[in-house]
């Protein structure tokens, strides 16, 4: 991962500005934000034992990264916190992937957002005779995203009760115009949080791009 501090007139660092490995998607965050480990997200993500051979395969075809705002930074903070908090990866994608992919599989690339994938959210987790942690779905906006050289993606907001308490996710997914990769950012923080500081959100979100890098 490539990071680069901007200084600010002051002399001290505004953003954080964040490349993945291969130098082709890129955003800043404000220098307030601690980075993390995302490994433990990975795992939780997709459910893999850290031993396993899919484990090992995911983290040949993910990078990832995490940044918190929290006074006490904790990659916990995912799916809830009082302070956003920000998870970025890029999937190399599999020819299997290649031939389902579609805005709707953006849109559920992390959380279960169209309302097939909660259904089968819901089913699953009564069929294990579990409470299911994402309730009560809200829908905020759903912008689709076409980007120069034909790639394409999805920028949506969303609410989901976790617990006792609301949370906000901003969540974009961008497909490359070869169809081979999926960079994705979600944004968190509980519904107050985000209501005070919407304007953050934007910020971190818009700056969520592919890089078109020389040959």
């Amino acid at each position: 991962m490539v990071a680069v501090l901007m200084l600010s007139a002051c002399g001290q660092p505004e953003f954080t500005y964040v490349r993945d490995k291969a130098g082709t998607t890129y955003f800043k965050v404000p220098a307030s934000f601690t980075q993390l480990d995302a490994y433990p997200i990975e795992l939780y993500l997709s459910g893999d034992h850290p031993n396993s051979q899919a484990a090992m395969l995911r983290a040949q075809r993910v990078w990832s990264t995490a940044f918190d705002q929290s006074a006490d930074p904790s990659v916990n903070h995912l799916l809830g916190s009082t302070e956003p908090f920000v998870y970025a990866a890029v999937h190399q994608l599999t020819e299997e992937q290649r031939d389902s992919i579609s805005l709707n599989r953006l849109r559920d690339f992390i959380l279960p957002v169209t309302e097939e994938m909660r259904t089968a959210y819901l089913q699953q987790a009564l069929a294990a005779n579990q409470m299911p942690m994402f309730n009560r779905f809200e829908p905020i906006s759903d912008e689709v995203l076409s980007l120069d050289g034909g790639a394409r993606g999805v920028h949506v907001r969303f609410n989901y009760q976790i617990g006792p308490e609301v949370q906000t996710f901003d969540h974009t997914a961008i497909l490359d115009e070869k169809g081979a990769t999926v960079s994705v950012m979600l944004i968190g923080c509980q519904a107050i949080c985000y209501a005070k500081r919407a304007a953050e959100f934007d910020k971190i979100a818009s700056s969520f791009k592919l890089l078109r890098l020389p040959g």
